[in-house]
């Protein structure tokens, strides 16, 4: 059989057999499909047994992202009741990159439904389809309202204020190191933003940073058994976390998506503004800065998108199939009209 790309198969096997107790050996290893960041890896061992492997991308790598040690350590620490979030149990992380090219760590596969399209989503009825939006909802309330310092991650980010600044700082910079052509309208919303900051409520939070359906498990009673894919999160401003998160949350009357298949688009979903009233009222947040933080998402959307026009263009892939570039790359600017335009609302 192949060896997939980004393994070496013999070392990591002998790896994974003196970290995991019980596993059995040889192991089939098979990519997740999952866009063109880390790399997350099946892997089954001879008794049937599921792990999952994590590693950053072989190509085109961003010096400040695809940080597995640091995904790693998040899980470790929410992992257990106590936290209230629910993630896989983490079996190691390997730093050593002569193992595999790269450092990665391994946690427990989770079964259940990852709701990733609308097709997907057919498969629940309204009232799955409730159940799945609370449960989402609390679970994110669960880890905006968490004490970072009692679960250990204090120090996961340098300062604990000033999260939107921060965010605008790292996407520019991300953006600007991954350049391929020249986008005067995403500088300009960046300096608009940067001078018009809404006030941040409430002790720092842990923001996911990519928070939504297809980056959690649902269990077989619908509700969220795991929250997967925390790469991006640090510490701070929840509102601003909430409303990044809803930009995944698309309306039948939407002319633009963040995903080519919104699994909300399913009719036993509620509309966003419900779940917006939702998480309002159960997280007690005052959501009336909700214009500026859709904005400002909207920018960092389009920050990310062009992220991930340089690393296609570089050759990375996480095993999904895409639209071809220049059609990611309308999106991006369809992504900056939007923020533009809702930018209107407050400047």
């Amino acid at each position: 059989m192949r060896e997939p790309k980004g393994l070496d198969v013999e070392k990591i096997s002998a790896w994974l057999l003196q970290q995991v107790d019980g596993l059995v050996a040889p192991f089939d290893f098979a990519l997740i499909p999952a866009g063109g960041s880390n790399l997350t890896f099946c892997v089954t061992d001879a008794s049937g047994r599921k792990l999952a492997l994590r590693r950053p991308p072989v190509a085109a790598r961003i010096a400040t992202a695809h940080d597995v040690g640091r995904e790693h350590a998040i899980l470790a620490a929410l992992e257990g009741d106590a936290s209230g979030v629910p993630v896989p149990a983490v079996h190691g992380s390997c730093s050593d990159e002569s193992v595999t090219g790269a450092p990665f760590y391994v946690m427990e596969f989770v079964e259940g439904t990852i709701v990733r399209d609308v097709e997907t989503a057919r498969a629940l009825d309204p009232a799955a389809c409730t159940r799945a939006t609370e449960s989402l909802v609390d679970t994110q309330i669960a880890f905006h309202t968490l004490d970072v310092d009692a679960v250990g991650l204090g120090d996961l980010a340098r300062r604990r204020d000033g999260y939107v600044e921060r965010q605008l700082r790292r996407w520019r910079k991300q953006a600007e190191a991954s350049k391929t052509r020249e986008v005067p309208l995403l500088a300009e919303l960046h300096d608009r933003f940067a001078r018009s900051v809404p006030k941040e409520q409430g002790r720092p939070a842990l923001a996911h940073g990519d928070y939504r359906f297809d980056n959690t498990v649902l269990g077989a009673d619908h509700r969220v058994a795991a929250v997967l894919d925390w790469e991006l999160c640090t510490l701070g401003d929840p509102v601003a976390d909430f409303c990044w998160s809803q930009l995944y949350w698309a309306d039948p009357d939407d002319e633009v998506a963040a995903l080519q298949s919104p699994p909300t688009l399913h009719d036993g979903f509620p509309l966003r503004d419900e779940v917006t009233d939702l998480y309002a009222r159960r997280s007690g947040f005052d959501l009336s800065d909700q214009d500026w933080y859709l904005a400002f998402s909207w920018w960092k959307q389009a920050c990310i998108v062009e992220g991930v026009v340089a690393r296609l263009r570089q050759g990375a892939g996480g095993g999904m199939k895409t639209a071809p570039v220049e059609d990611i790359v309308a999106r991006v600017d369809r992504y900056l009209d939007l923020a533009e335009q809702l930018s209107r609302r407050w400047a």
